[in-house]
């Protein structure tokens, strides 16, 4: 937390002002006379908005900096997930290492807040989130990171997780992470049963990746309609991925997404190119709270994927056909200011008293910055900057 003067940007490209910050805070907008010792920072009139969120990755995966992944493998999900499980340690993916590259190469990008699934399984037990959580540690200040207790390997077919589950939330995992009931577990009444217990016994909420497409996703999720209602739990549960909100039986879809929007169940997407996803058009309409992420990047899984959520921005907006101004800065909403809705970031914004948590951005308009490939000119985390152009100050492991 720190002072700072900022000077001559646009907050969402508005007129061109000042931005004073005080004990990590916005203190105000205009013109301002920095008193002795207040830092100055040059904004250039670049566009200032709100930090980045990426609100669904894996920091625990990436193989970011380390030699070539080869990957020959057959894209089945279940063999993904086995192959990552028994090999990360051979292939020497460290999660504290890697999650330092993916994190900082988010906040060179302009992140300020991150929700990372970490995987845990009887094979790696809470290691995974211990790597990660020392990276927490070191981060801090420079940006959040809210853990997941993900069962990445399944939950009735994996004995022994439940009880990890139960550790890694004792132990200050902030979420409680699922998979496809069904596609995975082949048990999805026994799988939500028992999320939706450890949710209640532990007081987090639930965030549930749902690849399951067509009629099978929608069955999944009228499950959890259920479980959501019987325990109290109207929005505390999110859907990352529901690619079944994409399947082409349009009055299906409708009646889903009333109930999520009925229910405030939050729908995180990736804007997958190669999968059906929700349309942002359709949830928007609903009032549906909507975040993304960037997912995994650079993996066993595959090679795509950037920590840039500015570049996930424009990978939604093409999924979703997106081409009009008004529908662009809600993709820009969509990896801001949606994020903090999903994950309940108190004091996120634009405004006096929030928290000094923004990226400047490249471009004349909002919708420009969008599609524009130019590196943030600069971040700024607690009113303290953290990035310039397009390269974060802290060192890359």
């Amino acid at each position: 937390m720190t002072n700072l003067l900022l000077r001559n940007v646009r907050p969402l490209a508005d007129e061109a002002c000042d931005i004073l910050i005080e004990n990590g805070r916005i203190a105000g907008f205009g013109q301002f006379e920095p008193v002795a010792g207040m830092p100055v920072e040059e904004g250039g009139g670049a566009i200032v908005i709100p930090g980045l969120i990426d609100a669904h990755t894996h920091l625990d995966k990436t193989t970011w900096g380390m030699p070539w992944h080869v990957n020959n493998r057959a894209a089945i999900l279940r063999e993904r997930i086995d192959f990552e499980r028994e090999n990360r340690k051979e292939i020497g993916i460290d999660p504290h290492r890697q999650s330092m590259r993916h994190a900082i190469g988010l906040v060179a990008h302009g992140s300020t807040h991150i929700r990372s699934h970490v995987d845990i399984d009887p094979t790696h037990g809470l290691s995974l989130v211990e790597g990660i959580w020392e990276t927490r540690e070191k981060l801090r200040g420079v940006i959040d990171i809210e853990v997941v207790a993900f069962p990445q390997s399944g939950l009735m077919v994996m004995p022994g997780t439940a009880e990890l589950l139960d550790e890694a939330l004792k132990q200050g995992c902030e979420v409680l992470g699922g998979i496809d009931p069904c596609g995975i577990d082949r048990d999805p009444k026994g799988q939500l049963d028992l999320l939706f217990a450890l949710a209640v016994r532990h007081g987090v909420p639930i965030d549930i990746h749902l690849h399951e497409a067509g009629e099978l996703g929608a069955f999944t999720m009228e499950l959890i309609f259920e479980r959501v209602r019987a325990n109290g739990m109207e929005g505390q549960v999110a859907i990352s991925h529901a690619f079944a909100l994409g399947m082409n039986d349009h009055l299906r879809v409708g009646r889903l997404i009333e109930e999520i929007a009925a229910l405030d169940v939050a729908i995180v997407t990736t804007g997958a190119p190669s999968a059906t996803v929700p349309s942002i058009r359709q949830l928007k309409a609903a009032g549906v709270r909507v975040a993304a992420g960037c997912d995994g990047i650079r993996d066993t899984w595959g090679p795509w994927g950037q920590p840039d959520m500015m570049d996930r921005a424009r990978v939604i907006g093409m999924k979703n056909g997106v081409r009009s101004d008004i529908e662009l800065e809600h993709v820009l909403h969509i990896v801001s200011q949606g994020g903090a809705d999903v994950m309940g970031i108190e004091g996120y914004g634009l405004a006096e008293g929030c928290a000094a948590d923004f990226t400047l951005v490249a471009g004349e308009t909002l919708a420009h910055a969008v599609v524009e490939t130019a590196p943030r000119p600069m971040v700024v985390k607690g009113g303290r900057v953290t990035a310039r152009d397009g390269k974060a100050l802290v060192e890359m492991p």
